[in-house]
Order: structure tokens, then sequence, then C-alpha cells
């Protein structure tokens, strides 16, 4: 059984919020992939569009987009997700995980792409209790 940690972004206030999700809906979330817009039911917003922005593994390893399935794999980078580099044409081989949602993701980030008819602290709130 699935359980996964889902940090939602608001772009228009700046603020993100917190929601754990298990069970059916946490079960409906894998297979997704990163960049595919999700509708709000599967996180409790009925009425919201998410957008799959990136997550990270049980070890904390992070998702990558262009790094294709579920895989955990150590690829030599240049920047972006998971290595920022301190000097100019710098690489590293660093360890990162593919960009699709399995059983070993712990937290998963989206970011709001359509609203609902609730405000969104309302609603995440109102699932909490």
């Amino acid at each position: 059984m699935a359980n996964f940690k889902v940090v939602i972004s608001d772009p228009k206030t700046g603020k993100s919020y917190q929601k754990e999700i298990m069970g059916t809906k946490a079960n409906s979330l894998i297979g997704k992939k990163i960049g595919q817009e999700i509708d709000g039911v599967f996180v409790d917003l009925p009425g919201y569009k998410l957008k799959i922005t990136g997550g990270t593994d049980k070890d904390g390893f992070p998702m990558r987009p262009n790094l294709q399935g579920a895989v955990r794999k150590k690829i030599l980078l240049k920047g972006g997700v998971g290595f920022h580099p301190k000097r100019k044409g710098m690489r590293k081989r660093k360890m990162i995980r593919g960009n699709t949602i399995s059983a070993e993701i712990v937290q998963i980030n989206m970011k709001v792409v359509q609203y609902g008819p609730k405000a969104i602290e309302e609603a995440v709130k109102e699932g909490e209790a």
C-alpha cells in the first residue's frame, strides 16, 4: 500500500501546502510522470488541476524529468535537478531517480494549474479534519 507526502505549491500566493495521501488515492498516482496534469480529486482538492513537478524517493534522491522510468541510476550531470556545479564546465556522477512515480517515492511535488471553487487553504484544512 503506497503512502505519499504531497507538497502542493500555489503560484498566485507563493505558499505551499503539505498533505498525506494513503490508500487507493495514493495507488492511483503510481505510474504518473513528471509534467503530467492530474485531477485534484486524487489529493482531496476537487475542482483543481495539478501538475507534477518532481519528488524524492525513500533515500532522498530527487526525481529527474529526463530520466525515463522508475529506476534509480548514477548518471553524469552538468547541472539541473540533483546537481548545481560550483564552476563552469564541472560535471559529476550522481544518483538520480527516474521521472515515473513508484512505491519507492515518498514525496511528490505539485503545483496548481487550475483553481477550484474553494480557496486552497480551506480545502487543505478541511481534508485534515
